[in-house]
């Protein structure tokens, strides 16, 4: 039993059930950032990867996916699916794309992170049928889509890798190095998630620039229906057009298209004004209550700007600011102080119980 009251599966990877799948694997270990990175240097782990169901090859690919009940038929030609990270972005997008029918496999940096992330997918699930948004049987059935490992390896077989890994450049650039030498189809697409930093520089860490694209969704992915579609200057209109129809016809979204620029389309108008909502609480002139309440109810928007980067993460925040602040030199985009602060305190929001408001982390 690990401290985080899972059970650990020695020499062998976990089914859904509980059982251990005897077999050995090889574990991409974790990075020396706390786990938020993949690294690809693997190295043998008795088969530390977890998975949610068992293929008759002994784990390494996963069964051809059900077609959801009621649910749209995949874009032709992506039907297997990767998602390099399981945190809060990566849990959201594996979610959608299980619920929409796919073969979808999470890897995470080793068996515990993606522990946890099967966990953050099934909590997810099961609010939607709580909720009255999923029926039961759809749930499971979605649960049972995905694949949770910790080898990167494990996604040689994908048609479409989507990278949701910290919004830190040099782990974004060695998921994508790492994913151009194990992704074997040519024509797979690479895809990233990230907020505000260039595809063009990830694309150009990879021997296929033409099949690298921003896929940038909105959190809670299983919620809000948008999704940007952001080319480079290699990015091929074919790969354009695929992303698109798998974005659209697939998952059921609607795609806004952008340039590679900091900050997107979305996040270029969003982000100064999160900043203004932070320099006006930094300065004293009101408090974060009143500068939430003042929005919600004056503005009629749901969600007040402290609270919604909050939910965003605080160091998220930073981090899109830092990186228009880069490209623009513009005042706005700078990060304010007090929001540097909160992030070196680790008062990142939602996710950590704290930042400009409390939550309960029951």
């Amino acid at each position: 039993m690990s401290a985080n009251g899972t059970t650990s599966v020695a020499g062998g990877s976990l089914r859904a059930d509980g059982t251990a799948n005897p077999g050995g694997s090889v574990r991409a270990a974790g990075t020396p950032d706390g786990g938020q990175g993949i690294r690809t240097d693997a190295a043998p782990d008795g088969g530390q990867g977890i998975r949610t169901d068992a293929a008759p090859d002994g784990g390494r690919n996963v069964r051809a996916a059900a077609a959801p009940a009621g649910g749209r038929a995949p874009a032709a030609g992506i039907r297997r699916v990767g998602v390099v990270g399981g945190g809060q972005m990566g849990a959201g997008i594996a979610e959608v794309c299980a619920r929409a029918g796919l073969d979808t496999v999470v890897c995470e940096v080793d068996a515990v992170a993606a522990r946890a992330a099967r966990e953050r997918v099934a909590a997810s699930l099961d609010r939607a049928v709580r909720r009255g948004r999923l029926a039961p049987d759809a749930a499971a059935d979605a649960l049972a889509r995905l694949v949770f490992t910790g080898r990167l390896d494990d996604l040689a077989d994908r048609q479409l890798v989507v990278e949701a890994v910290v919004e830190n450049p040099a782990a974004k650039t060695d998921v994508f190095a790492a994913l151009d030498k194990i992704v074997e189809d040519p024509d797979a697409v690479l895809a990233t998630n990230t907020s505000s930093l260039p595809v063009m520089r990830l694309g150009m860490a990879t021997g296929r620039a033409d099949r690298v694209v921003g896929l940038h969704f909105f959190n809670p992915v299983p919620v809000l229906p948008l999704v940007e579609v952001v080319t480079s200057l290699h990015t091929s209109a074919a790969t354009t057009a695929a992303v698109e129809e798998f974005a659209t016809r697939t998952l059921g979204k609607t795609v806004i298209r952008s340039q590679d620029r900091a900050g997107f389309v979305v996040n270029a108008l969003l982000v100064p004004y999160l900043l203004a909502a932070v320099r006006m609480a930094e300065s004293g002139f009101a408090t974060a209550a009143d500068i939430d309440t003042g929005m919600e109810l004056g503005c009629a928007h749901p969600m007040g700007p402290l609270r919604l980067a909050d939910l965003i993460g605080l160091d998220t925040v930073a981090s899109i600011a830092e990186s228009l602040y880069d490209e623009f030199r513009e005042a706005l985009y700078a990060p304010p102080p007090l929001l540097l602060r909160m992030v070196e305190a680790g008062l990142l929001g939602r996710k950590t119980g704290r930042g400009f408001h409390t939550y309960d982390q029951a």
